[in-house]
């Protein structure tokens, strides 16, 4: 069985938290053999974040599944030289250091493009790598805020809202692993060529969160927080139910909206002019969702999810991760898959981000506990196993 549609390429991971990490994670799932770079002392930063078990770090096996490491310390001449030497054997590096850093340590696109001439170098930082922000420390929550996504969510008498995981991280992930592809397609075309991919962590949130800008251009409106309600449409809210569960309701669709009133034993109000668009049920979100979520609270969860189904119309249970690994639909497609792991066993884990029919990708092992230093310096690039010793000895490699 082939590894998947990306055997034979080669990706190094020389990024930490977040989008680096998920970016190669996804190219490695589909059979590209991602090199992870750490720091020979302090090891990667996702190691020590999320929870762990008897110490091992559960967040960093699934981020870092199908990589292999090496530890090289980077801002040392020999630790760049090496970085050097591998980046000449590769497709992709992916890198997530501050604008400038690489430059600083004699490892920029210059540098890296001399060695190999079709290497694709993806560079993710916070605000890009150049304007007036370009320097500054950037983080996914500095994304999150400035992207308009926490202006947009909350309350409306509430304070803006964060979210409670890496969302600008992740999405710029996802967006990374394209916008590599998308470059190797482009050295396919154009003789071999290699180019620079510059992302920021803001632009693929801000896209995300929707056509703001266009609207304040375009009316001068501003949007504003609406809780769990849409602009654009309703009833479309979360509703608890008579057992003290949760779920959310949506009305993208004029046709769902009408069997949801319908369901509901509200007929008449479909009848209603200003029920024939979503902007204009979103002015009536009062009244629907009275509505709507009088008819839940009189129910069950399971007595909501059986009556929506039944009329066609389109109704989510709020999940908690227990009930996400216990769904049926969740397990019956693979979207979270068992994975054996040396260190722990079986263990639970997202599935690979997409399906394909002729060349899926697959786990082959989870993130590894130590370093694959020797297998690669000494075993592929063929470095003196003494130099590689010595080297150690100054903290220079792991």
């Amino acid at each position: 069985m082939r590894d998947g549609p990306l055997t034979g390429l080669r990706v190094i991971d020389a990024s930490t938290i977040l989008a680096g990490p998920l970016c190669c994670q996804i190219l490695g799932d589909f059979g590209a053999d991602v090199i992870k770079i750490e720091h020979p002392v302090a090891g990667d930063s996702m190691r020590g974040h999320g929870h762990a078990k008897d110490g091992v770090p559960l967040w960093w096996k699934e981020i870092s599944r199908n990589k292999r490491t090496v530890g090289l310390k980077l801002s040392a001449p020999e630790g760049a030289d090496l970085l050097l030497r591998l980046a000449a054997t590769a497709d992709v590096l992916v890198e997530n250091f501050r604008p400038g850093t690489l430059e600083r340590w004699g490892i920029g696109p210059e540098q890296l493009h001399e060695v190999n001439p079709g290497l694709v170098l993806v560079r993710i930082s916070g605000f890009g790598q150049q304007g007036p922000y370009a320097h500054r420390p950037g983080f996914g929550t500095l994304a999150e805020a400035m992207s308009g996504f926490a202006h947009l969510t909350g309350a409306p008498d509430g304070p803006p809202t964060l979210p409670a995981f890496g969302l600008a991280d992740s999405i710029c992930g996802i967006a990374a692993s394209s916008a590599a592809m998308v470059a190797l397609w482009a050295r396919e075309r154009n003789g071999g060529k290699g180019q620079v991919v510059d992302l920021s962590l803001l632009e693929p949130i801000m896209m995300a969160v929707g056509p703001g800008p266009t609207v304040y251009d375009q009316l001068g409106v501003i949007q504003q927080r609406h809780g769990n309600r849409s602009s654009n449409n309703a009833p479309r809210n979360t509703y608890r139910t008579r057992d003290g569960d949760w779920v959310a309701v949506s009305t993208s669709a004029q046709t769902i909206a009408e069997r949801v009133l319908r369901l509901v034993g509200h007929p008449e109000v479909v009848d209603e002019p200003w029920f024939a668009s979503g902007r204009d049920r979103a002015q009536h979100a009062d009244l629907l969702d009275d509505l709507v979520g009088g008819w839940i609270a009189e129910r069950t969860r399971d007595e909501v999810m059986r009556a929506f189904e039944e009329a066609g119309a389109a109704v989510a249970p709020v999940y908690s991760a227990r009930d996400i690994v216990a769904d049926e639909h969740v397990r019956a497609t693979g979207m979270v898959v068992e994975v054996p792991d040396p260190d722990l066993g079986d263990m639970l884990m997202h599935n690979v981000l997409w399906r394909m029919s002729d060349t899926p990708g697959r786990i082959r092992f989870t993130g590894p506990p130590g370093a694959d230093t020797d297998d690669l310096l000494i075993d592929e690039l063929g470095c003196a196993p003494e130099a590689i010793a010595e080297l150690r000895t100054r903290e220079i490699v792991a």
